[in-house]
């Protein structure tokens, strides 16, 4: 049995808990709580649980008294355990109410292929359950996952190495840190080759993240933990003075939620130079300011539109991220990707400089967005369509690329226009151009003489219309 196939046998358990009233992200969290235990048996990392609260103990018991001590379970190990187990179920409470469907679901987990699930990696699994539920649109839980195949490609790019450090201010299940750990170990020949003290800290603090709500921060660890990472993963708000720590990273990768802070006040930060209510506009602040000035540190962003264009503090961001950083690249990507429909989102690409003034001479933009088809469940993202931005982006002269989607900008071009990125897309052959239906070039004259002959046809119109009223009011 494939990893996909205990995701579809996990993910349909849910029916058994809608007489619960449960939904698809309270059944994620809830799978989450069980299934660490299956797993650290199946994997033989129990030594941080009580021994009676191990897995053994939970399939022993049925009905009123499986309920019973599962609750007495979650409440000990958020409370009397440390380390990862502690913060997993920190605060853990069942929403499931009737005996007979927790029974269900444990016994449905334990009779899995649990062989081929390790063969394949469990890892691998929880990451295909995350997906399963954010690909849910009933769930919600798609405003803190991003494609798969987006993820991928912004690592590739970004190509973080053997000991550097990297981050995610915001970030969700941990996806871009898993892919940031996977793309290391496939670009290392022997990973067992690197000192000691390197693999020591490639396991417990090259990928650290963030997150600011509770249950999804739950999500994070355990997939951090399947993967065997050991990174801090902060339960904080980025933008509060707690992130103010998060800084001096090599790398940083990440989709940052989207919207503006609750009431529209402004971010708790006293470190940002433009505060602003848009929270994208205060999370790239703080990306380019938390990046190293060795000159090599570089980030990938997810941003909506509208930090491309805002006006006011938009606009200073902007050009202190180009004073700071070579804003190298924008991706310009298609709607439908995410969660919320109508989106525009772009990717950032940017190195911090040495230097903070006139790091950037010009952006490269690529338009992945017009003449592309709108993309969704039925027709999802796949790693081909960006064959033509990562060929242009990769080239060993962007100049040389003949692609129409790929055009340069200068720093002082951007300057001109208000410091808008707001750049780069190309005629979209989806609209008339009502321009080439009129006859070639027609002069002034000619068309206010067209208006004036319409104008004496209206007129005599009306005027026979009212003749004929008076003939049939006689």
């Amino acid at each position: 049995m494939t990893n996909h196939e205990i995701v579809a046998k996990l993910w349909r358990l849910c029916d058994v808990l809608r007489d619960d009233g449960i939904t698809y992200h309270q059944y994620v969290t809830e799978l989450t709580y069980i299934l660490f235990l299956k797993m650290a048996k199946e994997t033989g990392t129990e030594g941080q649980i009580p021994v009676e609260y191990r897995w053994d103990q939970l399939i022993k018991l049925q009905g009123v008294e499986l309920k019973r001590f599962y609750k007495e379970l979650l409440n000990h190990l958020g409370e009397n355990t440390v380390g990862r187990v502690r913060n997993i179920y920190a605060g853990a409470a069942s929403n499931i109410d009737e005996p007979k469907n927790l029974e269900k679901i444990i016994t449905s987990i334990d009779a899995l292929d649990w062989y081929s699930a390790k063969e394949e990696g469990l890892g691998n699994l929880y990451e295909g359950l995350l997906e399963k539920n954010a690909n849910e649109k009933k769930s919600g839980a798609g405003q803190y996952f991003t494609p798969r195949v987006l993820i991928d490609v912004m690592t590739k790019l970004i190509a973080p190495q053997p000991g550097e450090l990297c981050n995610d201010p915001a970030c969700g299940t941990f996806g871009f840190l898993i892919a940031a750990d996977r793309y290391v170990k496939d670009h290392t020949n022997d990973l067992f080759a690197l000192s000691a003290d390197l693999q020591e800290f490639q396991q417990k603090k090259a990928f650290s993240g963030c997150e600011l709500v509770h249950e999804t921060h739950r999500l994070a660890l355990m997939n951090a933990m399947l993967h065997d990472i050991e990174g801090p993963i902060l339960l904080a708000d980025t933008l509060s003075n707690q992130g103010k720590k998060m800084r001096d990273f090599d790398v940083v990768l990440t989709n940052p939620p989207f919207g503006t802070k609750k009431g529209g006040e402004r971010t708790t930060r006293d470190d940002l130079t433009y505060p602003s209510s848009n929270k994208q506009l205060n999370f790239l602040q703080h990306i380019y300011r938390s990046l190293n000035t060795k000159g090599t540190a570089r980030a990938a962003v997810v941003l909506p539109d509208n930090v491309l264009f805002a006006d006011g503090d938009g606009a200073s961001i902007r050009n202190d991220l180009m004073d700071k950083c070579n804003l190298h690249t924008i991706l310009r990507l298609p709607t439908g990707i995410f969660y919320a429909q109508g989106v525009k989102t772009n990717v950032l690409f940017f190195t911090r400089g040495k230097t903070e003034k006139d790091n950037t001479s010009e952006v490269w933009v690529y338009d992945l967005r017009t003449n592309m088809q709108s993309f969704g469940k039925t027709k999802t993202l796949k790693e081909e369509h960006f064959d033509g931005f990562v060929a242009a982006y990769t080239a060993m002269n962007r100049s040389e690329v003949l692609d129409e989607r790929w055009n340069v900008f200068t720093r002082q071009q951007i300057t001109a226009k208000n410091n808008s990125l707001d750049i780069g897309l190309i005629r979209d052959d989806s609209f008339l151009d009502y321009e080439e239906l009129l006859d070639p070039i027609e002069s002034g004259e000619e068309i206010a003489a067209q208006l004036e002959a319409a104008v004496l046809l209206i007129q005599s119109v009306v005027k026979e219309l009212r003749s004929l009223e008076v003939k049939s009011n006689g």
